[in-house]
């Protein structure tokens, strides 16, 4: 395999702040070195900044069950479905951890308590490296799923979000369908099919 590129190999010439809200859009002009050898071309490119988030999907091993939540999400407008179903998920403010979202975020968004211990980590991907910078961080989590579900949120920002389990058969009908849209949804669905003998037999208890 060749040698990788790094960041080192992009000169940065500009950059503006174009936007600066809840989130910031960014304009950089830049030049990047290239496969073939050949001069580097200058090229503009805008950037949505945002923070970096993380998420988790809770699995009840015993009953084979996912907790998955509702929201509206303006971004899905253009969508089938604005009110998109997903993994609980928010982002990560000043001294926290992708973790600590995770465990935060689920009582919020869900009620439901887990433990730090428990999480296991999925990934940590670019969620859309051709336009935003945002990573993203997924874990999964065992938890007893019999009680949960119903109405959640914070309204002091606007939260509306329902919670509900499913057979995780009947949530990978979902993905088939269409009816779940959203990338970090789909691939936490299709991690857990991988991974489901091991996590019933490892998180039976």
């Amino acid at each position: 395999m060749p040698a990788e590129f790094t960041a080192a190999d992009v000169e940065i010439l500009c950059r503006d702040t174009l936007f600066q809200g809840f989130y910031r859009m960014d304009k950089l002009w830049l030049r990047h070195r290239r496969f073939d050898g050949g001069p580097a071309q200058e090229i503009a490119r805008e950037l949505f900044v945002r923070p970096s988030a993380s998420g988790v999907i809770l699995y009840d091993a015993p009953a084979d069950r996912v907790l998955l939540i509702e929201q509206f999400r303006a971004g899905a407008l253009a969508s089938p479905h604005p009110w998109q179903i997903e993994v609980i998920a928010g982002l990560i403010g000043p001294g926290e951890t992708p973790a600590g979202v995770a465990v935060r975020e689920t009582e919020e968004e869900a009620g439901v308590v887990i433990a730090e211990a428990d999480l296991e980590l999925v990934a940590s991907f670019l969620t859309s490296a051709g336009g935003s910078d945002e990573r993203f961080t997924l874990y999964a989590a065992p938890a007893d799923l019999s009680l949960a579900g119903g109405l959640h949120g914070l309204p002091g920002e606007g939260e509306d979000i329902r919670a509900a389990t499913w057979a995780l058969d009947d949530a990978l009908a979902l993905v088939a369908s269409g009816r779940i849209d959203n990338a970090v949804c789909i691939l936490a669905l299709q991690w857990l099919t991988l991974n489901r003998d091991r996590l019933r037999r490892q998180w039976a208890q």
